[in-house]
């Protein structure tokens, strides 16, 4: 045998490994709606376009040598599927007006576990991730003790129980109020990100908009209004949960598990948007 049977060109190897990767993971570096998976790229120091499977809106460092888990389709999954249960209720599903059945998911799923998710996010370096995960998190465990029995304001003994500390609607106003601005924040970051993780926070937003407006009309009286925004917002709210779903499916999901990948929708004013046209103008030439 020659010698150039038993040696490789310079760096050829390392590339053939590259592309082995991205071919076993599903990963397209040039796909113009879909996102490599962040395990599709082995290199340590390469940098990953936003992936809302990774909670991630902007770019973000390789994941190759993370040592735990990835914690956003977790926490994603639990915000989902308690937005689920009460937008079904804030829709009148089926009859259903109580919410009640939303609080033992908001202490436990959408409150507990999805704070847990915050902090694991926090501890791998992700700003956003930890930022939003950690609130939401917050979010469902203190609506939660606002609808507990015995707990909430205007349950018995609670400040708003007679109306002389003022409307629980208003009250309940506010403090959904507040979480819009939080989430229009948040929405925000996402613009150079995603279609579907821009319209997971886009539809979320709305969502607080409409409810917290829902409970403004029904403090003035006009309870067909408040009616109309409460089913408004629950509509966005099963859409935000079902987006939720799909970025926490797409944060799963590769060839190691799935016969077929989910596409992102990368925007075109993304680096990976920005990307994909310069591979195809060079490809074009």
């Amino acid at each position: 045998m020659s010698a150039t049977d038993h040696h490789t060109a310079p760096g050829a190897e390392e590339k053939d490994a590259t592309t082995t990767s991205a071919s076993i993971n599903g990963g397209h570096p040039h796909h113009r709606f879909g996102d490599p998976h962040p395990n599709a790229n082995s290199n340590p120091h390469a940098v990953m376009a936003s992936f809302g499977g990774e909670f991630q809106p902007g770019l973000f460092k390789s994941v190759a040598d993370r040592k735990i888990a990835n914690p956003a389709p977790l926490g994603l999954s639990a915000f989902a599927l308690t937005t689920f249960v009460l937008s079904c209720v804030n829709l009148s599903t089926r009859g259903v007006t109580s919410a009640s059945i939303a609080v033992p998911l908001a202490f436990g799923y959408g409150g507990l576990v999805q704070l847990c998710a915050g902090m694991w996010e926090m501890a791998i370096g992700n700003t956003f991730g930890a930022t939003a995960l950690s609130s939401y998190g917050g979010f469902w465990i203190a609506w939660a003790f606002l609808e507990a029995p015995y707990f909430g304001e205007d349950g018995v003994g609670g400040d708003y129980a007679d109306g002389s500390s003022g409307s629980m609607d208003s009250a309940a106003g506010f403090f959904l109020m507040g979480w819009f601005i939080f989430t229009t924040i948040l929405l925000l970051c996402t613009l150079r990100s995603t279609v579907m993780f821009f319209s997971l926070f886009f539809t979320l937003d709305l969502a607080f908009l409409f409810l917290a407006c829902a409970h403004f009309a029904n403090d003035n009286g006009s309870t067909d209004a408040s009616a109309g925004l409460k089913k408004a917002g629950g509509v966005f709210g099963m859409l935000a949960a079902f987006l939720a779903w799909y970025n926490a499916f797409a944060g799963i999901v590769d060839s190691s598990n799935s016969f077929f990948l989910i596409p992102v929708f990368h925007f075109p004013w993304s680096e990976k948007g920005r990307e994909a046209r310069a591979a195809k103008a060079v490809t074009s030439v």
